[in-house]
């Protein structure tokens, strides 16, 4: 099944560099995006070699492997490569590490993986969804009841996440599958987006463009929004 991806990436309004990175490699299946964290040049390090890192793994020869193990495994050797360059070869960059979300493609059905906060959102028109659960303090606190969606907006550590590739040397990444059927588009996206933009707005902004101008439109709305974060926005669709 042939594949379309349109990506867009800003460093926002009050960042000075950019941390987020992604990759659409249609060939294989894969597309990416990842928004680094640490000291430093650490996120911006940490964001591309896990790029990087899945790409090249899922690469390989995979004998007798399923997609979901193939991708699993391009998250463990993401998170190995990241943390060993910090802990053996440059310790200035020691504690980077990236969220990942990823959309691998086999046949007539799509694995989602996810690490740290970036998110998969489904949209089949006029609807949005998102697939992946946040790995976060602010979400943790959602599901517990501790605090409400509006309370969400302004808690104190809302950008804090629990789980992230490369900060440790072994990551635990979840795994979906669903079928892709005619109509499905998926989208990727950085926190950059997700913060500054409603889920509600995303469907209008998807409900009233075409695919390859929903992108920049996306972005630009993170970007009158604030700008907070640095911000990646990745489209993908049969």
């Amino acid at each position: 099944m042939a594949t379309n991806a349109w990506s867009k990436t800003d460093r926002g309004l009050k960042r000075e560099g950019n941390q987020d990175s992604f990759i659409a490699s249609p060939d294989i299946g894969l597309f990416v995006v990842a928004d680094g964290m640490g000291g430093h040049s650490g996120g911006e390090v940490a964001s591309k070699m896990a790029v990087e890192a899945i790409d090249g793994s899922l690469r390989q020869p995979r004998l007798q492997k399923s997609p979901r193990e193939s991708l699993v495994e391009g998250y463990a050797e993401a998170s190995r490569r990241i943390f060993d360059k910090a802990a053996y070869e440059q310790p200035e960059l020691l504690g980077m590490g990236t969220t990942m979300v990823s959309i691998l493609q086999s046949g007539n059905s799509i694995f989602v993986g996810n690490v740290g906060d970036s998110r998969c959102y489904l949209y089949r028109k006029p609807h949005l969804w998102q697939l992946t659960e946040d790995h976060s303090i602010v979400n943790e606190q959602l599901r517990a009841g501790l605090i409400n969606e509006q309370q969400a907006k302004t808690f104190l550590g809302r950008n804090v996440i629990t789980r992230s590739v490369g900060y440790e040397r072994e990551v635990s990444v979840d795994v979906l599958e669903r079928p892709f059927t005619a109509g499905d588009v998926f989208l990727l996206c950085s926190d950059g987006l997700s913060g500054l933009v409603s889920d509600q707005k995303m469907a209008e902004i998807f409900n009233r463009n075409p695919l390859e101008v929903a992108a920049d439109v996306l972005l630009q709305t993170a970007l009158e929004n604030g700008g907070d974060d640095n911000v990646t926005v990745m489209i993908v669709a049969p």
